[in-house]
This record gives C-alpha cells, structure tokens and sequence, in this order.
C-alpha cells in the first residue's frame, strides 16, 4: 500500500521506517524538499538530520505535502498539533479526498512552558477540526496516547497494552485497526471509541501522559484498560 507520511520528526520517522520495513511504499511528505535536506544539525529531540535518517533507507522517498499525499492511498498524519491543519491545508483537500487519515497529533500548546496546555481541549478536538476542514477525508484518531517507538512495538512492553481508535467512518476504522495489527496490536488491545467527537477524550489523555512521563523519566510506558471478568 502506498502512504504518505506528513511529518518529519521522531514519530513520523518511526512510523515511516516500520511502514518501509513491512514493504509498503512510504513517502515522507515536508514543507520544503531543499530546506529539510539542507539542515545539517541535530533536532530539539537530538534526533539526527533527516537527510542522514533518509541516507539509511533509500525506500523511503521525501517529497511536499502535496505530491506525497497526492499519490498516497492512505496518509498519516505525525505532526506536531499546532501545525497540523496548515499542513493539510498545504497537502490539498482534493489530495486527501476518500482517503483514510490517520492523526496521530496532539494539539499541545507549549508557549507557556512544560507542560504544554492542549488547544482545543474538552469541547472540540484536532480530530474534529480536520474532520470539519476535509470533510471528504476518512479521519481516524490513533496512537496519540503513546511514544512512537510503542505505537510500532507493542510488544517492546512487558505488559498489555491498550490503543484507541476515534472516527465516523467505520470502513476507515477498520482498515486503521488492519494497519495497528501489522505494527503488533492484537484485536483485543484495540478499544474504538466511537465517533470523532471521541477524539476529545484521547487527545485529553495526553496531559496524564505527560505527568506520567515526568515521574518515570521515560516514555516506555503505556496505559492499558482492565475489562471486567
């Protein structure tokens, strides 16, 4: 299958490496082709510049927002919140028509220092808000409730994990649970939410994550539900 993968960062890289790894086409979409290969300095993460992440797999093609999603089946978005709908925008709605979006974003708001405030928050959500934006796009929230090297490896825990699944298209649900059991996620670790609108309670789960993140000094973590005998 081919995907675009909108994001250069840690979780877009991760996500795009274990897409490659599991022999689906991936293009990482960016702003700027020439920028994002010319920066030659470690990021805020120290991850290394994307140019020598992109040197060790091949497979992996970098192209705009728009080309990436204009021949992708299904996009990811993997941005970080506060740029996510001008990516999109950037991408094109006739790009992501009748296509599965996977948003893995947080709209997290750190202006004001750690830790960052979400933005919307309670009555509306990122997932609704690129929903309403394209509506003709297939959106499912997604692994937005954990560290990207457990969304590809759930089994990296010692323990079960839990992943939810938010959308309104149940076609779209399905085919992102299909795409959450390639990267390790059995049938009975994945939890649908319901609609988009539920989007607003994975989204709020972030800022627990991110105490929770504080107090073990790792992101190796992940929250599971307990179902009742």
């Amino acid at each position: 299958m081919r995907y675009a993968i909108l994001g250069t960062g840690s979780v877009g890289r991760t996500i795009a490496a274990k897409l490659s790894e599991l022999g689906h086409e991936v293009t990482v979409g960016t702003r700027d082709v020439a920028a994002t290969l010319a920066r030659s300095e470690t990021d805020r993460m120290g991850n290394p510049p994307f140019s020598q992440w992109r040197a060790e797999r091949p497979a992996v093609r970098l192209a705009t927002f728009a080309d990436a999603a204009a021949n992708a089946q299904a996009v990811v978005c993997a941005l970080s919140g506060l740029a996510t709908l001008d990516a999109l925008r950037a991408a094109g709605a006739a790009n992501l028509a009748g296509k599965l979006l996977i948003d893995i974003s947080n709209p997290l708001d750190g202006s004001a220092g750690f830790p960052p405030r979400l933005d919307p928050v309670d009555t509306d959500s990122l997932g609704e808000q690129i929903q309403r934006e394209f509506p003709d796009a297939k959106v499912v929230k997604t692994l937005n409730t954990m560290t990207a090297a457990v969304m590809v490896d759930p089994g990296r825990l010692a323990g079960p994990s839990t992943v939810f699944l938010s959308g309104d298209d149940a076609d779209a649900k399905k085919a992102a649970a299909a795409l959450l059991g390639e990267f390790g996620w059995s049938g009975s670790s994945i939890i649908d939410l319901g609609g988009i609108e539920t989007a607003r309670g994975a989204e709020m789960a972030t800022g627990f994550w991110l105490r929770v993140y504080v107090a073990l000094g790792t992101g190796d973590f992940n929250f599971h539900i307990q179902r009742g005998r």
